[in-house]
């Protein structure tokens, strides 16, 4: 599983405080995820960041 950050993201960095391993905020200020596949225990903390993302920046690909 991998996730994209789309141009929706408004920062607001929850992504990141859920799911570190995955997503970090950039020097511009936007969500970022790492672009190797998810697997294990950090899968559903990254399906938790995707679903609370208030604006659905985060898409599964």
């Amino acid at each position: 599983m991998r996730f994209e950050v789309n141009d929706n993201c408004i920062g607001c960095g929850l992504c990141a405080s859920l799911c570190p391993t995955v997503f970090h905020l950039t020097e511009e200020g936007v969500a970022e995820a790492i672009s190797e596949d998810i697997t294990g225990e950090h899968e559903p903390e990254a399906v938790n960041a995707m679903e609370g993302c208030p604006v659905a920046a985060i898409e599964e690909r």
